[in-house]
């Protein structure tokens, strides 16, 4: 009952996909595919997984069926609006009418650009920020290749907006794929940083999610279930890489997050990390890991039994601690799990300067992320935290 909160009647709006989760699910997008009606699939990936065996399973499959696709692969880590542009292009040019999304969160996120720019017919920077997308886009079938980013169940797309060098966000339960189909499987091909990094993007998401101010009992109690999961067995997965078991914890935490954070949004460690990820094109991951930390500290004093309740889902001891002492072990254990994952850059490690921290600053305060934020941020907030991580 630790989940329940004081509102816990008030009335609340959960959504989320369909979703498969388990080995062997991604063998389902055939058959997905035909239930949604597949007459010619628009098929992103990205340029190092078409080549992996994830991909060339299901182009067999598709072959085996006879069923008509296109391939696009020109998708880069932290996409670029002028990628899911020419995407939509092709997809249009090539008269598809369902989109097949396999990679990571960057590929899902093009996928999902794709499609709302391929029926609502603007370019994808018209629809930045909450609710901009007024009609549906195309069938959507997901299968992600991290256990980090949940953009296969999330209603965000996270879009690199090169002129102006930020990431921007869009928010939209339009967004959601139509199926997930989630394969712990596929996490057997990730090196030791990608697990890391992904992991500590999928911490985050719990973290912000459970501290939200648009959060709720349902998304704590996946918030919280999904911090006990990440902590207990990423550094576990990073070590037993083929440990279909530990890379199915990761992954179902990976989920849980994602069921949290679509529904209770985030906060300023997201906002900050679109920022500083868009403008020095650095991953997501890492540069949630490096400020999530920083963020707890700011955020500590207006929701200190929530982070206490992080405390202890992370299976620190507070029985008798201070506030101020539950927070310096919180935010220690935080560095300490970095650094046990390998993930020990500071932002002047990645190339932020002081003289960056206002530009990026001005960007970071824009983003919607900030409005769920425990505590409303100013710009000059953002540059102590951007500050106080280099």
């Amino acid at each position: 009952m630790d989940h329940l909160t004081d509102n816990f009647l008030q009335l609340r709006k959960f959504v989320t996909p369909e979703h498969v989760f388990g080995p062997g699910a991604r063998f389902q997008a055939v058959q997905y595919c035909k239930m949604l009606g597949v007459k010619k699939l628009f098929f992103v990936s990205d340029v190092n997984l078409k080549n992996m065996q994830w991909v060339k399973e299901i182009e067999l499959l598709l072959q085996k069926e006879s069923i008509e696709y296109i391939m696009y692969s020109s998708v880069s880590p932290n996409p670029r609006d002028f990628e899911v542009m020419n995407g939509a292009n092709l997809y249009t040019e090539k008269q598809c009418n369902m989109i097949l999304a396999i990679g990571g969160g960057s590929v899902i996120d093009c996928a999902k650009g794709i499609g709302i720019v391929c029926t609502n017919k603007k370019r994808i920077t018209a629809y930045e920020g909450v609710d901009k997308i007024k009609l549906p886009m195309p069938p959507l079938i997901s299968i992600p290749t991290t256990a980090g980013s949940s953009a296969d169940v999330s209603q965000f797309a996270i879009i690199n907006k090169i002129k102006d060098r930020y990431k921007m966000a869009i928010i939209s339960k339009a967004l959601i794929s139509d199926v997930a189909l989630i394969d712990p499987v596929i996490l057997t091909s990730m090196d030791p940083l990608l697990t890391a990094c992904t992991g500590v993007d999928a911490l985050s998401h719990a973290f912000e999610a459970y501290v939200s101010n648009a959060s709720s009992t349902i998304t704590n109690l996946f918030a919280l279930e999904a911090i006990r999961l990440i902590n207990t067995e990423l550094l576990n997965s990073m070590k037993e890489p083929e440990n279909i078991e530990t890379r199915g914890k990761v992954m179902l935490g990976s989920l849980y997050a994602g069921l949290a954070f679509s529904n209770a949004s985030l906060g300023c460690v997201h906002s900050l990390a679109h920022s500083l990820g868009g403008y020095l094109d650095l991953p997501h991951g890492e540069c949630n890991a490096i400020l999530l930390p920083h963020v707890v500290n700011y955020n500590f004093s207006a929701v200190t039994e929530k982070y206490t309740a992080i405390a202890q889902a992370m299976n620190l001891n507070t029985s008798g601690l201070s506030s101020s002492e539950i927070k310096n072990k919180l935010i220690e254990h935080l560095f300490n799990l970095n650094k046990s994952l390998g993930i020990v850059s500071t932002l002047k490690d990645r190339g932020v300067t002081s003289d960056l921290v206002p530009v990026l600053a001005k960007n970071a305060i824009n983003d919607p992320c900030n409005a769920t934020n425990p505590v409303p941020p100013t710009a000059d907030d953002l540059k102590v935290i951007y500050s106080e991580a280099i």
